[in-house]
């Protein structure tokens, strides 16, 4: 990065724009792996593609990569828990996260908005992440609940009012 463009700068600003907060679980030969993202995105009607972009320094990455497939979880407003337990070192992430397996076997969170199953279609070096693209297998939403929003290093929602209306409150 440029001397007059420092990674704080760069995150204090781009933090004003709010970004949805995801879980992407797989199974490895441990048990269920997962982590906490907030790059969610669709990439492809045709093929059905998304994507997210996992830290190069992330120790879970490697683990769902080595699977070839993942399940993205849209967390809802009401499972802000959910992205400490994914987020720690421990041995067990998922002791406190309630989840069941999708139709691969995946872990979908009790609780999600929505999820969507992919085999991996490709990984791209991105500077300091990678572009993870999955090619969706399968998707469905659970539950029609607010989704938890990551906004100037905070987490929140939408205003309820602001959907009904369409009108900004």
């Amino acid at each position: 990065m440029s001397a007059t463009l420092d990674g704080q700068t760069f995150r204090r600003i781009l933090g004003h724009y709010p970004t949805g907060v995801c879980a992407v679980t797989s199974v490895g030969d441990a048990g269920p792996i997962g982590m906490i993202v907030g790059s969610f995105t669709s990439v492809s009607l045709d093929p059905p593609l998304v994507a997210f972009l996992p830290d190069r320094k992330s120790t879970t990455w490697p683990k769902v990569e080595a699977t070839g497939r993942f399940c993205v979880n849209v967390l809802s407003e009401r499972l802000r828990h959910v992205c400490s337990s994914l987020s720690s070192k421990a041995d067990n992430k998922f002791e406190a996260v309630a989840h069941r397996p999708s139709p691969a076997g995946l872990p979908i969170i009790e609780g999600a908005v929505a999820w969507v199953e992919c085999s991996i279609y490709a990984v791209h070096e991105a500077g300091d992440h990678f572009i993870a693209i999955g090619q969706v297998e399968a998707l469905d939403v659970e539950h029609a609940d607010q989704p938890l929003l990551f906004f100037k290093g905070g987490y929140g929602s939408f205003l309820a009012a602001a959907l009904e209306t369409g009108v900004p409150v």
